[in-house]
């Protein structure tokens, strides 16, 4: 089998890359930042090229649409004309909503907020119009936050904050969240390869939700420090995150949305579909793999 991944060169790209050809994937890495990109004869493509959301919101939102969503469809139509079997567009669940309350699964109404769940959204809808040939799968995957070992974002900042031996100031604030380790990531494509999967939206999350001052535990525990949980007023930190936002600083409201927010997604619909009971690896054991990853580069 072979496959064509666009944006090989990212995190997700290159760790999915490595694993498909470790298992016997032909992989031919597609740059889509060569205005000239042509798609070459393959069974599938794996669209994961795109632009992340900025929590600094300094970008245009027109780039948003230019890359995630008319690059996107750019390429579909290639597909479409070409003899690949499969295409699998790496969307977000940030793609559905933004915030979530419950349990967020593919049954969701869609009603993103900012300008890249929207470009992503616009994606969807333009994929899914399309009329699919026969004997062609499209899917879209909504991942939510991926993690792994050389990862940087979100939990790499909060394990400098926790390995420092700094107080976790938001321990009043009481969340869980979704994550996706890289592994489970990994074994779900290559399990959507070779099934007989329909076509359609799929979640991808880890099994369980962690909280946030679980996640402080499983750093400080990993770091060999003992966990420092203080209770600030959630008007206090609110009040310094609206502060942040004008003095630019680290804490601002996005970021401590992204930290202290519940999001909560289900898995259940692919995992039914591939008829798999639980992923290779748990939340915990996840987070744990990325966690210790950070302290071997010290």
């Amino acid at each position: 089998m072979k496959t064509t991944i666009t944006g090989a060169s990212g995190f997700v790209g290159q760790n999915l890359s490595r694993y498909l050809e470790e298992n016997g994937v032909e992989v031919d890495r597609l740059s889509l930042r060569n205005p000239a990109w042509e798609l070459a004869e393959t069974d599938a493509v794996i669209h994961l090229a795109g632009k992340a959301h900025d929590t600094k919101n300094t970008s245009e939102e027109s780039e948003y649409f230019k890359i995630n969503t008319d690059l996107t469809n750019k390429l579909f139509d290639g597909f479409l004309k070409s003899n690949a079997k499969d295409f699998i567009y790496f969307s977000s669940v940030k793609a559905a909503a933004d915030t979530v309350d419950g349990i967020l699964d593919e049954t969701c109404k869609s009603d993103p907020q900012t300008a890249y769940g929207k470009s992503k959204l616009q994606a969807e809808e333009h994929l899914l119009k399309q009329n699919l040939p026969e004997g062609k799968r499209l899917f879209i995957i909504r991942p939510c936050m991926i993690h792994g070992p050389g990862n940087k974002g979100n939990l790499n900042l909060l394990y400098k904050v926790v390995e420092k031996g700094i107080p976790w100031p938001l321990a009043a604030f009481e969340n869980k969240r979704s994550f996706l380790s890289i592994d489970n990531l990994n074994f779900l494509i290559e399990k959507m390869l070779i099934s007989e999967l329909p076509s359609g939206i799929y979640n991808f999350a880890d099994d369980n939700p962690v909280s946030t001052n679980r996640l402080v535990t499983l750093i400080a525990e990993a770091s060999g420090k003992k966990p420092k949980l203080y209770k600030i007023s959630v008007k206090s930190v609110m009040s310094m995150a609206k502060l942040g936002d004008k003095l630019k600083l680290p804490l601002n409201s996005e970021r401590l949305k992204k930290l202290t927010e519940s999001y909560v997604v289900s898995n259940q619909k692919i995992k039914t579909a591939l008829k798999i009971e639980n992923l290779p690896l748990s939340a915990e054991e996840g987070l744990i793999k990325t966690i210790k990853s950070f302290k071997s580069k010290r």
